[in-house]
């Protein structure tokens, strides 16, 4: 929703603005500038990017507007979950997973907590490095510098989209540019035509550098720092997953190994400490009651 006013926020201050200042408009429909522009930045796009970082970026460009933030209850599940799954190690050792990490879709364990069901990379994430843990004999210092690794590349291959959408904003003055010269080009040929033929020209030119920049700073550019900053907080859970098996191989107990995970939480949807013994309480005494 804020994305939304946001946006409504810019083009009311822009349009909003030329208006007031007796600005007309119709002028600023040039459909044959916006056409050059937009297929040069679309173009550019498919040019230098693989299928799969297109694909990828118009799902990111679709999850920023119906991105829901992860909120407290998320949280608690992706830290119960993890505090359940350690001491099923601790009760029946790392070969009482199997039934939970072979299949985690259908694990009864891991349905209990849909809201990480729904998330198949992190789901996957903590499906793997469990397994990974369960195949053989790992350290502490081997399973985190594996893990760091491997979310590098993560985040390298999920901030790929928004790099290029950004790099090709950059572009899209210089695309603006590229219109107007053309549009100049169009206004040369009718030299010979009245003044206000002429002006008409001129002002269809400059409409493509305004397209431009108005593209690169108030569209392009602010959207892909939303997507960037939208894989941040899904890398934020990775993170999370990582530093409590970590802390687990190192000999924490379960609640402090839970807890160093939760401590890589975004600080404004961080539980307290206080609040993760709650729900470890309430989850003791309901195993307990059965």
């Amino acid at each position: 929703m804020l994305k939304i006013l946001g946006s409504f926020i810019i083009l009311a201050g822009v349009l909003g603005g030329y208006s007031m200042a007796n600005g007309d408009l119709g002028m600023l429909w040039q459909p044959a500038e916006g056409i050059i522009i937009l297929g040069a930045g679309i173009g550019s796009l498919i040019v230098g990017n693989p299928k799969e970082v297109l694909i990828e970026m118009l799902h990111q460009i679709k999850g920023v507007f119906v991105f829901k933030r992860r909120a407290e209850e998320f949280q608690r599940q992706l830290l119960m979950l993890l505090y359940e799954l350690l001491e099923t190690v601790e009760v029946g050792g790392l070969k009482a997973l199997d039934e939970h990490i072979e299949d985690p879709e259908n694990s009864s364990l891991f349905n209990k907590y849909p809201l990480i069901s729904q998330e198949r990379n992190l789901m996957a994430f903590i499906a793997d490095n469990f397994r990974l843990m369960a195949m053989g004999k790992i350290s502490a210092h081997e399973l985190e510098g594996f893990l760091e690794q491997e979310l590098d590349a993560m985040e390298h291959a999920l901030m790929q989209p928004s790099r290029s959408l950004y790099s090709v904003a950059e572009a899209m003055p210089g695309f603006g540019i590229l219109a107007a010269i053309m549009g100049i080009i169009i206004t040369m040929g009718h030299i010979d035509g009245s003044v206000s033929e002429i002006g008409h020209h001129v002002a269809a030119a400059l409409v493509g550098t305004f397209i431009g920049i108005f593209f690169c700073y108030c569209l392009m550019g602010p959207l892909s720092t939303a997507m960037g900053q939208r894989v941040k907080t899904e890398l934020s859970a990775l993170e999370c997953v990582r530093t409590t098996l970590v802390a687990h191989l190192a000999g924490k107990p379960t609640l402090l190994a839970v807890d160093a995970g939760r401590k890589l939480i975004e600080q404004d949807v961080k539980p307290a400490f206080k609040q993760l013994e709650i729900w470890v309480n309430e989850y003791e005494e309901g195993r307990d009651a059965a």
